[in-house]
């Protein structure tokens, strides 16, 4: 088993804190001390305790727990989603899409918590 990096989940979560990154900087200046540095900051989130997770694997416990926080910090940016979207800042196209790739993330991770066993070190 390679590192977090060839994790599909690490990947999709990494890819969509960038598109959030850039499709933030159309954001209002106004907004960036609020729900534009949110929205960045728990969008990576989302993939660092991936990384984090996957460090400490071979302490199925620990490797949960990052889990779950990365569980969290998707439904939180999910979340932001919604305010930048009803605030006129999204699409709903784009948002909606944004939501459902979300969703596929917290479906996977919940697999990997369900199995962690399947991602202990040999």
């Amino acid at each position: 088993m390679g590192g977090h990096k060839d994790l599909k989940v690490f990947q999709m979560a990494y890819r969509l804190a960038m598109e959030i990154f850039h499709l933030t900087r159309n954001f209002p200046p106004e907004e960036r001390y609020s729900l534009t540095d949110q929205i960045r900051r728990s969008s990576r989130s989302v993939a660092a305790n991936i990384a984090e997770g996957f460090r400490k694997r071979q302490y199925p416990k620990m490797f949960v727990s990052k889990l779950s926080d990365s569980d969290g910090e998707a439904t939180e940016t999910q979340v932001w989603l919604e305010f930048s979207k009803d605030c006129g800042y999204l699409s709903n196209e784009i948002c909606q899409r944004l939501l459902d790739e979300y969703e596929q993330v917290g479906r996977m991770l919940g697999s990997m918590m369900q199995y962690p066993e399947k991602f202990s070190p040999r």
